[in-house]
């Protein structure tokens, strides 16, 4: 999964699940592979399998008594991918548990799980799982990306910088880190610098609320009141209920002397998020 400023989690994909078939008659050991072929293919998610489909394709090469030790731990971190997917987070856990207990040595179910527990609130946990990830490969960019977003979670900027810088050096066509990087220097007040962070996450990928309302906020640091409210509005015509973007667009336009305007925004916003204006005081906008 993938993050961004709100918390989006890169998951990291699978390789693909390699089978070792036991000794069977000719016709049932064809037979049997190529059920196990097509399971594999459910499993590793193609086609646009559905998660139920990819679940039920897991369970069947876990418990066929065909797998490999590899191919196991592979098979439970793909099913624990679907199970964050579908929302059932315990689940996921003990999935890439047992995939990291039957291979220790293979980082992407340690970067799968810390998504399980930030869905969880569990940052510290998350945290300590990516730890480990980067542990067995320092050159893991998506797995320093995530790790930085929760830094952000935990309003930890400068290690969320940190995290980014090394993600982009090893990563830069990530989408999100450029996104998760404009948002952490735009709160740290590098503003120059943020601003050509979001240009680049706007130039390189799809139109993004987060990134504008990065860019917005960046804009109202620096006093440019029209700009920030035009970004604010590309934020929110693609998320109406963004609460940042609503509250900043509302201190854009009292900047503005827009005060009927500014109020409609700033309420709406904290009917949203109560404590929105406690978030803008530490990015240091009032």
């Amino acid at each position: 999964m993938e993050f961004c400023a709100s918390g989006r989690i890169i998951h990291s994909t699978a390789p693909i699940l390699i089978l070792l078939l036991l000794g069977q008659p000719a016709a049932a050991q064809n037979a049997k592979k190529n059920d196990n072929l097509e399971n594999v293919a459910l499993c590793n998610g193609s086609d646009r399998t559905s998660l139920e489909s990819r679940i039920s394709a897991c369970t069947a090469l876990i418990d066929s008594g065909q797998a490999t030790t590899a191919a196991l731990a592979i098979a439970h971190n793909n099913r624990g991918n679907a199970y964050v997917t579908k929302g059932d987070h315990d689940r996921a856990i003990q999935d890439f548990d047992r995939s990291i207990k039957l291979n220790p040595a293979y980082a992407k179910p340690f970067n799968n799980r810390a998504a399980a527990y930030v869905s969880k609130g569990e940052y510290d946990l998350a945290i300590k799982s990516l730890d480990e990830a980067i542990g067995l490969y320092p050159d893991y960019g998506r797995a320093l990306a995530n790790r930085a977003g929760i830094y952000l979670k935990k309003n930890e900027y400068d290690r969320a910088a940190r995290d980014y810088d090394e993600a982009i050096r090893l990563a830069p066509d990530l989408e999100a880190v450029w996104s998760g990087r404009c948002w952490t220097r735009a709160i740290l007040g590098a503003l120059q610098a943020a601003l050509e962070d979001c240009n680049r996450a706007l130039q390189s990928g799809p139109d993004n609320a987060e990134t504008y309302d990065s860019r917005g906020l960046i804009r109202l640091k620096m006093g440019q009141f029209d700009a920030a409210i035009d970004d604010y509005d590309s934020a929110l015509r693609s998320d109406p209920k963004l609460a940042s973007a609503l509250y900043g667009r509302g201190l854009a336009k009292l900047k503005r002397s827009d005060k009927v305007g500014s109020e409609t925004d700033i309420s709406a916003a904290k009917t949203i998020q109560a404590r929105i204006g406690d978030d803008f005081m530490r990015y240091g906008v009032q």
